[in-house]
């Protein structure tokens, strides 16, 4: 595991104590544990959504991470998620929890209501030392299946997360097919 907390505390993306929009693709879709001024559906482009990082502190242990999600580039890629209007006092809450690999990254903003704003987003890149990497749907059903950690079974952040997607009528074909896998798995 990589502890990224002080190279997120090190990073100048949080401005004389401004509120900045955060986007959330993942667990920050449905797991909302920190406190926020507004929130609202978004998009960001050129990015998606894969369930390529390993989750050695959440999902998973040191000896047996889960998978969770990260974000991969794609061009003309489309990622549908929530977006959170905070205070800088969060990040380091947001900081801690997102500690392993992942990375906050400036990007745009996309509302349903046409308009747009700068925001950060946390992402794991295929470079940081959890990075697990591409497997087949079925091959990371069956991972995350017989994956468990501190903050619960893999299998509830999957389920949650497509159901969080449903909810906010975003299509997610990577993570739809994954559940799919998932539940054949336990039938």
């Amino acid at each position: 595991m990589i502890d990224t907390q002080a190279i997120n505390k090190m990073q100048s993306t949080l401005v004389g104590g401004q509120p900045v929009w955060l986007f959330g693709y993942g667990s920050l879709i449905y797991k909302v544990d920190f406190d926020y001024l507004a929130c609202k559906p978004a998009r960001i482009a050129n990015w998606t959504r894969r369930f390529w990082q390993g989750s050695h502190d959440h999902r998973g242990t040191p000896e047996a991470p889960g998978r969770v999600a990260t974000l991969v580039e794609e061009p003309n890629a489309s990622c549908i998620g929530m977006a959170y209007k905070v205070s800088p006092e969060v990040f380091e809450h947001l900081d801690h929890r997102e500690k392993n690999g992942y990375l906050r990254l400036t990007t745009q903003l996309h509302f349903s209501d046409g308009s747009e704003a700068e925001g950060l987003v946390y992402i794991a890149t295929e470079d940081n030392v959890a990075f697990l990497g591409p497997a087949s749907e079925a091959d990371i059903a069956k991972h995350i299946a017989n994956s468990k950690g501190p903050s619960g079974p893999n299998d509830e952040y999957l389920l949650e997360l497509a159901k969080a997607l449903r909810e906010l009528n975003a299509q997610d074909d990577h993570v739809f097919t994954i559940e799919q896998h998932l539940l054949a798995l336990s039938s």
